[in-house]
């Protein structure tokens, strides 16, 4: 059983841009305490939060820039060692400086991407080695993902229904090979994901609302709690794999 392709919600640009304005509301009245306090993210407070996405925000924007020019850039300078040194740059200024430039990035790349027209979405990018669509989801996750993580208030109940369905196909990379998930949403039909090939010697079902399944496989905290069991006793969720990393580190 191979990796699922992820469902692409036909109104990607509309959801940027939803997206976008709850990521700026979620950071909206931070001060100077506050955005140094911890975020939902282990290890990383919220001004670190804040740096990093408007990291991919202004990275997603260049992508589409070349693209529009039919050209690939790399997506971040120097890569994950230049993303990790701009976070830490960006993460140090005023939160007044932090949030207008946030709020500069963001409202950049979703009007870029609004103002995108038919064959626009299929242009290569270097992110990925895919195209402006993939850049557009790679958007879509870190926006709604990190608005929760900012813990001001959004929670990943919050997100969507179509949402979470995207994210069980693009994180089925994230289970263990010779592993499937029988993933059963309340009220929702049941899913089945893995990643590996063959037949998966293990099945787990893993049963609770939709948005903390999400958030699961998404490494954040399952709000409402989740059962899981397999051959009918009840287990410990399984450990997943790293997040699906488009900027692996250098060796």
């Amino acid at each position: 059983m191979n990796t699922p392709e992820p469902a692409v919600p036909e109104n990607l640009a509309e959801r940027l841009a939803d997206a976008g304005r709850e990521l700026l509301a979620a950071a909206a009245g931070l001060d100077e305490a506050a955005v140094t306090a911890p975020s939902v993210l282990p290890g990383w407070n919220r001004a670190f939060v804040l740096a990093h996405v408007e990291g991919v925000a202004r990275a997603m924007a260049r992508q589409l820039e070349y693209a529009a020019q039919g050209g690939t850039i790399e997506f971040y300078d120097d890569g994950f060692d230049g993303r990790n040194r701009d976070i830490e740059r960006r993460a140090q200024r005023p939160v007044d400086e932090q949030l207008r430039s946030l709020t500069e990035a963001v409202e950049a790349v979703v009007a870029r991407f609004a103002a995108l027209q038919g064959s626009g979405w299929d242009a290569r990018i270097a992110y990925r080695n895919g195209t402006v669509r993939d850049g557009g989801l790679a958007l879509w996750r870190e926006l709604v993902i990190h608005a929760s993580d900012l813990d001001t208030g959004r929670t990943s109940l919050d997100w969507d229904n179509t949402f979470c369905h995207y994210l069980f196909g693009f994180l089925a990379a994230r289970i263990p090979d010779g592993t499937a998930l029988k993933l059963q949403p309340l009220g929702e039909q049941p899913r089945t994901l893995s990643s590996g090939p063959g037949t998966p010697a293990r099945t787990v079902v893993v049963t609770g609302l939709l948005q903390d399944i999400a958030a699961w496989l998404a490494g954040r905290k399952p709000l409402g709690g989740l059962n899981a069991t397999a051959a009918a006793d009840g287990i410990a969720l399984p450990e997943l794999l790293p997040w699906p990393a488009a900027v692996p580190p250098r060796a």
